[in-house]
């Protein structure tokens, strides 16, 4: 038997096939083949193409986009950089025109200033000048009546008594002019 066993284990050896099978099993395999090669490969190669198409056309587009958005981006920094050179020079302007006004403004009070103490200094000579006339007539009608009291009469020649009044306060003046400045020399 064991003879038999070892027969018939040489007549069917498991690492080579029957011919039979093997034929159609070559058979089978070719029509297998010729179907995916006639039908299911041009399928499959087109979608593969069409998908490398799409990948390809989405990169170049995505590179035209990213290419524009910094083409954008650029204009806008530049436009920025326009603006905040505007502001900037809006803003000198402004201040210099702010100076302008000041110094404007400055000297037109300046000038009113000096309008101002001139037309005091004019008032208050005038009111001196007018205090100071006013005084003589009021010196004058006392030293005539005085006089005209120490006489006994009445003195009443007026242009005479004007002249010897006026001759009098110049005298007056004339010698307190004299002292004051002989005091400011000191």
């Amino acid at each position: 038997m064991n003879a038999l066993v070892q027969v018939a284990a040489e007549e069917e050896n498991p690492l080579i096939p029957p011919i039979p099978e093997l034929v159609i099993g070559l058979i089978a395999f070719a029509i297998v083949f010729v179907f995916l090669a006639k039908k299911l490969l041009p399928n499959i190669n087109r979608v593969l193409e069409e998908r490398r198409a799409a990948i390809e056309g989405g990169m170049e587009k995505a590179e035209a986009t990213q290419a524009e958005a910094q083409q954008v981006l650029e204009d806008y920094r530049a436009q920025l950089a326009d603006a905040r050179h505007e502001a900037a020079r809006l803003r000198q302007e402004a201040q210099e025109q702010g100076a302008a006004l000041i110094a404007e403004m400055r000297a037109e009070g300046q000038r009113q200033r000096e309008e101002i103490i001139a037309a005091g200094h004019a008032q208050i000579e005038a009111d001196r000048k007018q205090a100071a006339q006013a005084l003589r007539q009021d010196v004058g009608k006392l030293a005539t009546d005085l006089a005209g009291k120490i006489v006994g009469e009445s003195v009443e020649d007026v242009a005479r008594q004007s002249r010897t009044i006026d001759r009098f306060l110049d005298e007056l003046e004339a010698k307190a002019a004299d002292g004051s400045m002989a005091e400011a020399g000191r």
